[in-house]
């Protein structure tokens, strides 16, 4: 079993409320940790063996794994995850306009509000960032047409006796 799906395992397992919660908040806290290693050193070029890189980020090879998965979809070239094993060479190159999106979209607050991003992204690109992703998840309802209006086919019948059924 590959350790995306012993991740997958342990995450979404069944639980009670209370073991969701312990797990979830354990797991929150490394991540953030990680986050903010990560932007602290935003210059450093980060790889090596994914066994070490989790220890270095204090976790077990199958939570980083977890964390691997939450930063995928921002890193420069994503890692195919099913593949990964202890001795996976790993490299985090970050898109940080990208990972700054993908944390507003997660609805991170405690990740987006990091004060290391201060250092990377400057308040005028995240509030760019955070206008483009408010843009982006607008939902634009089409005008409703009414059965006694023109069909919008330009047949010149009414909606209810052209398109309505079809």
């Amino acid at each position: 079993m590959s350790l995306y799906e012993q991740w997958q395992g342990q995450a979404y397992v069944e639980r009670t409320q209370e073991e969701y919660n312990a797990f979830w908040e354990a797991y929150l806290v490394k991540e953030q940790k990680n986050y903010e290693y990560i932007l602290e050193h935003k210059d450093e070029m980060i790889g090596g063996p994914l066994s070490q890189l989790a220890e270095k980020f204090d976790m077990d090879s199958i939570t980083f794994t977890g964390f691997l998965d939450g930063i995928n979809t921002s890193l420069t070239e994503t890692l195919d995850l099913n593949s990964l094993t202890e001795e996976s060479q790993v490299t985090l190159s970050i898109d940080f306009e990208k990972l700054y999106y993908n944390m507003l979209d997660a609805k991170a607050d405690w990740l987006y509000n990091l004060p290391q991003w201060e250092h990377i992204l400057t308040e005028e690109k995240r509030k760019e960032i955070k206008k483009e992703f408010n843009k982006a998840h607008i939902v634009v309802k089409d005008k409703k047409i009414g059965r006694n209006d023109p069909c919008p086919c330009g047949s010149g019948k009414k909606y209810k006796k052209c398109c309505i059924n079809k």
